[in-house]
């Protein structure tokens, strides 16, 4: 029997690897255009920061191309062992289904530890180092925050438009200082600027030349009668405090950037202004492990009944099962804020499902 177990166990093994491999790959640099594909074409990213960007985003990724490479890996070995009637050789000298599918389990509970491990902690502190390395380019790199036809948001009273960049000069600049609510109150329209740091007052400096602005009442900045117009200056400076980002990177943490701990301690303090996105961020960190479990117990009575051993054909039915077990994990997702849609019980149905028809489908396999 212990020929049988390294025999399905290293066909498993070896498959999953070379799945989880590419799939992770193909996340990886999915999320890699996402998130810097424009600042790596109009901003100048370092090198640095976007091999970091890749080696951050990898854990996140692995908590989807695990289950997704054993489902794969499944689906390929056992329909190829089916297809070469290997099972009926089997069965045939007194090894039932389930005997053959120990190491298979086994490897499954041992990704579901994994995946849980990398979900309770490995992840939520790569997404802290993430937000840290993105709050460094902003404050040591400042002008890749800044691209052509494009407007920066990043400073919360503050609002720049940049018309084009040559170097480190900005052209064409519409500069809007806005309120607490969001109102300008003034704009200086400049033909260039340059950006100065000055990390000692936690601030940039932006030299602009050719400008003209408009400056409007405090007490009513939308009433557009009482705008002053016209006001022209060959040279000034317009400061852009960088305090707003050092609270947003001290404070202002996603959901996914705690650790199972941290997490557990946000939601007994009252999970902040958001207590039902914490408590289904708690439930996903649970409910996302399992899907190995799940993918195993549907792959391999999928893998063996469909008889076939092409790998296009695995691949596909493997995509299939995995986008219709994340489908329930997106939705409930998309309701995590909505109380009324129960998003902490929706988290969990794809694994009640799929662990139901699974068990459904591999007790019929081994009574056959």
């Amino acid at each position: 029997m212990n020929i049988i177990d390294r025999y399905v166990g290293k066909n498993v093994l070896i498959t999953m690897l070379i799945g989880i491999v590419v799939l992770s790959l193909v996340l990886v640099l999915g999320n890699l255009l996402k998130e810097l594909l424009d600042r790596l074409i109009n901003q100048n990213v370092p090198i640095e920061i976007v091999i970091a960007f890749m080696a951050f985003v990898l854990p996140f990724s692995l908590t989807f191309s695990i289950p997704w490479g054993l489902l794969t890996a499944l689906l390929l070995v056992f329909g190829r062992m089916s297809a070469d009637n290997e099972f009926i050789a089997l069965r045939s000298n007194g090894v039932s289904v389930p005997r053959i599918c120990i190491p298979v389990f086994a490897l499954a509970l041992g990704m579901t530890a994994t995946c849980f491990w990398i979900n309770a902690d490995v992840a939520p502190r790569a997404a802290q180092q993430m937000q840290q390395s993105l709050f460094e380019v902003a404050t040591n790199n400042p002008i890749s925050l800044f691209a052509a036809d494009e407007v920066v948001d990043q400073f919360p009273d503050r609002r720049v438009y940049v018309g084009a960049k040559k170097g480190n000069t900005l052209l064409n600049l519409i500069i809007f200082e806005i309120n607490k609510d969001s109102t300008p109150v003034k704009v200086i329209y400049a033909k260039r600027g340059v950006l100065v740091p000055d990390p000692k007052n936690e601030r940039l400096m932006l030299n602009f030349y050719d400008a003209r602005f408009e400056q409007r009442d405090a007490d009513d900045p939308r009433d557009v009668y009482k705008i002053q117009h016209g006001i022209v200056m060959q040279e000034g400076s317009f400061p852009i405090s960088l305090d707003a980002l050092y609270e947003q990177n001290a404070h202002g943490r996603r959901l996914e950037s705690y650790t199972l701990p941290e997490l557990v301690n946000f939601i007994k303090k009252g999970g902040g202004s958001e207590p039902l996105a914490a408590r289904v961020e708690f439930h996903r960190r649970f409910s996302a492990s399992l899907a190995c479990i799940a993918f195993a117990l549907v792959a391999v009575p999928l893998g063996i009944t469909t008889h076939r051993k092409e790998t296009s054909v695995g691949f596909a039915m493997s995509l299939a099962v995995a986008f219709t077990y994340y489908f329930f994990i997106i939705v409930a997702n998309t309701f995590r804020d909505n109380p009324h849609a129960y998003p902490e019980v929706l988290i969990w149905v794809p694994n009640v499902i799929f662990i139901t028809l699974g068990s459904v489908l591999f007790y019929r396999l081994s009574r056959r």
